[in-house]
């Protein structure tokens, strides 16, 4: 039975209230488990996948990844892959700066818009599919915890289910202004530059000094040089941080800039560009730490198919399912689409105000975007 519009809200809003912002891991459980328990009501497959990102500090978090699927036992076959996620930008509390109200067509608070209402309805239509064999594909939903901060512990899950997925299906946040869906977004990455120099009195001693600051302000107009807007590469220092005392001429500066890329030529080039960085006074050293997270989402041939085919889906549920121009911001779409796997990506909820006191969904266009997800299910093959 098609869910009302009704139904659609109060099961959003009960969502919303549970918090979940990316820094707090029990809170995203309490999330997962909502989700969980939710699936395995409606007759779905339900697993949680402990795991942890691995980096320069160590071990991260244990966070949970959580596994919905209408395949049988031991069904292995290629199928749909569908990615949402769990965590939120929003710090607890925020429910009281937005809270959970409908003001005209908008269902307004923190994290539905982005995205959870988006994961709320593809899990709904895959409660009407969930007897195994009621869709031509299986499919697997996988909710990460951790996008928001770049899915480095949730990474290698969404990449096994991408090896085995002929289609993937991102409920991110539809586009704002008509609720268009994203076929290309630009790679993101991220160089961490330290500077070393060497303290001196900064009044007594001032020519013995090298300042790690100085120098790192030749460095951030040579990165900022870098941003080329005609080929789509952009450079952004982000945040700086250096010296100790005002009368001490500071001996190291650190900063972390992010950078968008077009496609993976640029995204190489860019790269070897950062690590041929060179200290431009004497006496100084500079630490490179440089990475793309989050490869380019190009569009290809197979993915221009399945959006011909999400636009029947648009079709059949009452909207027309318009192409957004690629964006700058990454998704976990980025990396299905890397592997090769047509990916289509902001297909949740229409709205606005993603990461903002005024983030909501539109609630006219909920029962539509519900129909559209059960209509793609049933048809995908």
């Amino acid at each position: 039975m098609q869910a009302t519009t009704q139904q659609l809200v109060d099961g959003i809003s009960a969502w919303m209230h549970c918090e979940s912002p990316s820094n707090n891991p029990a809170s995203i459980a309490r999330m997962v488990e909502m989700m969980r328990a939710q699936a395995a009501a409606a007759g779905l497959r339900a697993t949680v996948i402990e795991t942890q990102a691995e980096g320069k500090q160590g071990l991260g978090p244990v966070l949970p990844v959580l596994h919905i699927t209408n395949r049988a036992e031991g069904d292995t076959r290629e199928g749909l892959l569908i990615l949402g996620h769990s965590d939120t930008v929003h710090p607890i509390g925020m429910l009281a700066d937005n809270p959970i109200r409908i003001e005209g067509d908008r269902l307004y608070g923190p994290g539905g818009y982005d995205m959870k209402a988006g994961i709320y309805l593809a899990l709904t239509a895959m409660s009407a599919v969930a007897t195994p064999g009621s869709t031509p594909l299986p499919v697997d939903l996988l909710v990460v915890p951790d996008e928001e901060t770049g899915s480095h512990a949730s990474r290698k899950h969404i990449e096994a289910f991408a090896r085995n997925a002929r289609y993937c299906l991102v409920a991110e946040p539809a586009r704002a202004n008509g609720g268009r869906c994203v076929t290309a977004r630009k790679g993101t990455g991220m160089l961490r530059l330290g500077v070393k120099g060497l303290a001196s009195h900064a009044g007594v001693a001032h020519d013995k000094g090298r300042s790690a600051i100085r120098e790192m302000a030749h460095q951030i107009l040579a990165l900022e040089a870098m941003t080329d807007y005609q080929r789509g590469v952009t450079v952004s220092v982000g945040t700086i941080e250096g010296g100790t005392t005002t009368n001490t001429v500071p001996a190291f500066c650190k900063c972390v800039v992010d950078f968008r890329l077009p496609d993976l030529q640029a995204a190489d080039e860019l790269v070897g560009k950062m690590r041929a960085l060179r200290p431009v006074g004497e006496g100084l050293t500079l630490d490179i730490d440089v990475e793309v997270n989050r490869p380019p989402m190009v569009k290809d041939a197979r993915a221009e198919a399945l959006l011909a085919k999400a636009q029947q889906s648009a079709r059949e549920a009452g909207f027309a399912l318009e192409e957004a121009p690629p964006t700058g911001g990454g998704s976990d779409a980025n990396f299905t689409s890397a592997m090769g796997v047509p990916s289509l990506d902001g297909l949740g909820a229409d709205g606005d105000g993603a990461h903002t006191v005024y983030e909501h969904i539109l609630v006219s266009t909920l029962e539509m975007r519900a129909r559209f997800w059960l209509h793609l299910l049933r048809h995908l093959d």
